[in-house]
């Protein structure tokens, strides 16, 4: 039997103010059914997972050892709209036949955007 991702789940302060960064990310609402300690992102259209945040009392200290990538047609407008909502970022990179910009969220958890390659 082989995996599939059920959920991606975050850590952090505010798990509100973080739903809500990624709801404008993703094009995907917070649930209604947030609380003070967890909020939650539904499964996509096209069976994306659901993202689950969940508040901590510690704040992010390291450089994440897993995150998102993420791929679009047009890189530099998205990541341009995803400065605009509260990303930063941290690093551009062009290597391996791949252009990319390491962003972080509001709590500074890190995630990619790359170029997806002509005529794919």
């Amino acid at each position: 039997m082989a995996l599939r991702i059920h959920h991606i789940v975050l850590d952090c302060v505010d798990a509100s103010r973080v739903a809500t960064f990624w709801s404008e990310v993703l094009g995907r609402d917070v649930l209604p059914d947030a609380s003070a300690d967890a909020a939650f992102i539904g499964a996509g259209e096209a069976g994306e997972p659901g993202w689950l945040f969940f508040s901590v009392p510690e704040p992010k200290t390291a450089k994440n050892r897993m995150h998102v990538d993420f791929e679009s047609a047009d890189r530099d407008a998205e990541v341009e709209r995803l400065l605009a909502l509260g990303a930063t970022r941290v690093a551009d990179h062009d290597e391996w036949d791949t252009r990319w910009t390491v962003l972080q969220d509001p709590e500074g958890n890190e995630f990619c955007v790359s170029q997806r390659p002509a005529g794919d």
